[in-house]
């Protein structure tokens, strides 16, 4: 009986709307529309999910005719499976590299999470870890969104009852005083040793202001700052990562950035403290690999982040996550953001995001 097995994918959209108006400094997200990938073969009664979710003026394939591109792929790409294979993943994830350009990164990270799905048997198994098998939490921070201060004073307290230990806040978009007060009302009533604090710009700052504002932010005892000015400014975010108050983590800097090549020039050129990495936004999970790979060989530090996927693509993010030791505060919060989100065994709990295998995948349709 042959080994060899022709697996072939499908997919549908789902309009996954926020609990909430979502505020960055780009703007309002109240909604976002995402693609279930489907990998299948006529021989097994089991299914494989991955999602692509590009972020709307942010992923490089946030292009018009994406939904055409990620037919074509659906369409044309067949996976010819060995299942005798001893090593699946490592084949799944070059085979996708190969197939699926890098300027696809949110498609080839759902045909990575469909195909690994898959021949792990269909149980959303991704990566076989303690975090699926033995419900090993991981630590994550909770997330301030941007808005009116009373909402945002709301969202903090909200986090801080519900046992984070790490909260990060996305400023840049109201006064920066105002910012400065909330920041303040933490640590007025927890250290720095009972709260880490982190803050995330999205690029609001000006390369002429940021270092000003910067020490203004240190004052607060920071964790970190992500992106404090907008991408493409290698020489004034090397210069910023080298005189700054606080750590300094390129998040929005990465995407776009391919190959090993570029992405060691980068690295080498601007020298940050931290990076943070989207899986749809730079690449998939074999590219996420290798940013991980040259930021350990530099000793630079990194967490990983969801990109407000549902539920699917946030397993696969969280069980990718912990395939590595040691782990920080990663940004995997965000399951909780939408009201028709695809129902999981995640569960956020004190801080911390783990697999409870007793609870049940909602069927996806």
């Amino acid at each position: 009986m042959s080994s060899i097995h022709s697996i072939r994918f499908s997919y549908v959209s789902h309009l996954l709307k926020f609990n909430f108006d979502a505020g960055t400094s780009r703007g309002v997200l109240r909604e976002k529309t995402t693609y279930f990938i489907q990998a299948s073969c006529q021989k097994f009664m089991h299914v494989g999910w991955g999602e692509a979710a590009p972020l709307v003026n942010l992923s490089v394939d946030d292009i018009p005719d994406f939904e055409e591109y990620l037919k074509k792929y659906c369409d044309d790409l067949v996976f010819e499976w060995d299942s005798s294979d001893h090593n699946p993943t490592k084949t799944v994830l070059d085979w996708c590299a190969n197939f699926i350009p890098a300027q696809f990164p949110s498609i080839r990270f759902a045909f990575e999470t469909a195909l690994l799905d898959f021949v792990h048997g269909g149980k959303r198994l991704v990566f076989d870890t303690d975090f699926y098998t033995s419900e090993k939490p991981i630590p994550i921070n909770g997330l301030i969104w941007m808005g009116e201060r009373e909402f945002m004073y709301e969202q903090i307290n909200e986090k801080l009852a519900n046992g984070f230990t790490c909260i990060k806040m996305k400023i840049g978009a109201i006064d920066f005083e105002e910012e400065c007060k909330l920041l303040e009302y933490i640590r007025s009533r927890f250290s720095a040793d009972q709260i880490t604090l982190r803050v995330d710009a999205n690029g609001a700052f000006s390369a002429s202001e940021a270092l000003n504002k910067l020490k203004r932010l240190s004052e607060f005892q920071l964790h970190s700052i992500e992106q404090p000015i907008a991408t493409g400014q290698w020489k004034e975010m090397a210069a910023l990562c080298q005189q700054t108050p606080l750590s300094i983590a390129l998040d929005e800097e990465l995407i776009g950035i391919y190959g090993f090549e570029q992405r060691r020039q980068l690295l080498d050129q601007i020298k940050p403290q931290y990076i943070i990495l989207k899986p749809s936004l730079v690449g998939g999970l074999k590219d996420s690999q290798e940013w991980i790979r040259l930021a350990e060989e530099r000793g630079i530090g990194w967490w990983m982040t969801s990109a407000l996927e549902s539920n699917v693509g946030l397993n696969a993010i969280a069980q990718f996550t912990s395939t590595y030791q040691g782990l920080m505060h990663q940004g995997l919060g965000t399951g909780q953001l939408f009201t028709n989100n695809i129902d999981s065994p995640l569960v956020v709990k004190n801080g911390f995001i783990s697999y409870k295998k007793e609870l049940l995948w909602s069927e996806i349709s």
